[in-house]
């Protein structure tokens, strides 16, 4: 989703939430819909106990480091994320959550996620970019130029203002 529909999309989520609570309200009732929402909201609940924030923690210790979030980490933050929808009230929530659960969703999601991260360590003082795709350091559209100690040398100006000049002058 690009950064631009998000405004639209919190908008409207909650709308579309609103209508869908009022369909199966009509369809089944008002307590057997408040049911449901409670029902979810109790999975949502154990399943995030179950999984715990440590997989959270895990992925942001490895990211630190310098490791790519592989496959094997990803699935069980994907799982945490589907019970935290599964935790906000909603139908529309609980149906992208029940999505998540599908293997096959969790993979085409990876797909679409494993092209956008990138990994930022240092090496010997300077910052070095590292892309998941192919083992390329960046790409060739990529705004990250990675220069070594003898590429980058800065002479003084001597025409500046502050040049020469100690604080307090």
């Amino acid at each position: 989703m690009r950064l631009a529909m998000l405004p639209g999309f919190v908008l409207l989520l909650p709308l579309a939430e609103i209508a869908g609570f009022v369909i199966v309200g009509r369809a089944i009732g008002l307590l057997a819909t408040l049911g449901l929402v409670v029902l979810s909201f109790a999975i949502g609940m154990a399943l995030l106990r179950r999984q715990g924030i440590g997989i959270l923690q895990r992925m942001s210790a490895e990211g630190r480091t310098g490791v790519m979030p592989g496959r094997d980490l990803l699935r069980p933050a994907m799982l945490v994320i589907a019970s935290l929808l599964l935790m906000v009230p909603g139908f529309i929530s609980d149906v992208i959550a029940i999505l998540l659960f599908i293997p096959a969703i969790r993979d085409l999601a990876w797909n679409y996620i494993r092209k956008r991260f990138v990994i930022v360590g240092t090496k010997k003082g300077f910052a070095a970019s590292q892309s998941s795709e192919s083992g390329n350091r960046s790409k060739p559209d990529s705004k990250v130029v990675d220069l070594d100690e003898d590429d980058y040398r800065r002479e003084p100006n001597k025409d500046s203002p502050w040049s020469g000049k100690r604080l307090g002058e």
